[in-house]
């Protein structure tokens, strides 16, 4: 089956364009190299940890997943455009490049930023100065990582006037980040089991889960090209959705903190009792403030919506 759909697509690809097999374009252009230089970077980076820097606990697990993660995607999607197969795949191919190079720069910079500060360290107090070092290098080449991602968003862009992929324009890009804020505000909520103690406060929660859901959903029917099985133009649902996202990230912003941080509900104060790292009073500073943050993305989302020329399948 397998061979067959590689045949088939190749046969297609040589009667209709005459062009070689393989796709220099892919290494040789400026996304390409930027491409080779995340891999370069993501391998060097959890290679480093493996080795000699190591790492623990729930943090530095997500941290070596990230680098994991980001490093197996980006040689698929490097081979898949080297070699044309992303022809065979019944996806909308620039969508879900956009996305992705979207979604890793958030997370790369995210594990950067949580492997520097919990686990690297310029004395030697506590572990050697061998480990020392390869925590410091791991640090520094997950930097870079987080760079060569953001170049990649940079350079695949929608530009003013250019027709491109709905995940490459600023609404699709920010649908990215509002899921991925939603993500920090749910893992916040883990360390705040008070919420259950207030309607209002169950209300944000199903806030935030409600637009999440559809965000996903929106980028799942961008990056799989199934934007013309809604019964109502994309664009206009795009809109609407937005719109309503906004109201409802409002009354959010307004009732969660209130019955956070109002002395008839919560304390204005984080608790003397209050362990580090583990005080609900924390995550709910947390997910004020970035509850505010999606609500800034979701207007902008919707002041970019209306600007842009919506492409179902690029």
């Amino acid at each position: 089956m397998v061979s067959n759909c590689l045949v088939t697509c190749s046969d297609q690809m040589m009667e209709s364009s005459g062009g070689p097999y393989l796709n220099t374009a892919a290494v040789a252009s400026p996304v390409g190299v930027a491409r080779l230089l995340q891999v370069a970077f993501g391998c060097t980076t959890f290679s480093l940890v493996a080795h000699q820097g190591g790492f623990s606990a729930a943090y530095g697990t997500f941290c070596m997943f990230v680098w994991c993660f980001c490093f197996a995607v980006t040689i698929f999607i490097i081979t898949c455009e080297f070699t044309h197969l992303h022809s065979c795949l019944s996806i909308s191919w620039g969508n879900f490049t956009a996305a992705f190079a979207m979604l890793a720069t958030l997370m790369s910079i995210t594990a950067a930023v949580i492997y520097s500060l919990y686990f690297a360290q310029f004395g030697c107090y506590s572990i050697s100065c061998k480990v020392r070092d390869f925590r410091i290098a791991a640090s520094v080449f997950a930097g870079l990582l987080f760079i060569a991602y953001a170049v990649e968003v940079f350079l695949t862009r929608a530009k003013p006037g250019q027709v491109t992929s709905y995940m490459a324009t600023v609404s699709g890009l920010l649908k990215i980040v509002q899921a991925f804020v939603a993500c920090i505000i749910f893992g916040a909520l883990v360390n705040d089991n008070q919420y259950s103690n207030y309607v209002a406060t169950q209300w944000c929660v199903a806030v935030y889960s409600f637009c999440f859901v559809v965000t996903v959903v929106v980028v799942a029917f961008n990056v799989t090209g199934r934007t013309a099985m809604l019964r109502c133009p994309f664009e206009r649902f795009v809109v609407i959705y937005t719109f309503v996202a906004i109201l409802m990230y409002v009354s959010a912003a307004v009732i969660w903190p209130v019955f956070c941080f109002d002395s008839k509900y919560g304390s204005p104060w984080r608790p003397y009792q209050c362990s580090q790292g583990k005080c609900p009073w924390d995550s709910q500073l947390v997910i004020a403030i970035f509850t505010y943050v999606n609500l800034v993305l979701y207007t902008v989302d919707l002041a970019y919506s209306q600007r842009i020329r919506f492409v179902s399948h690029l």
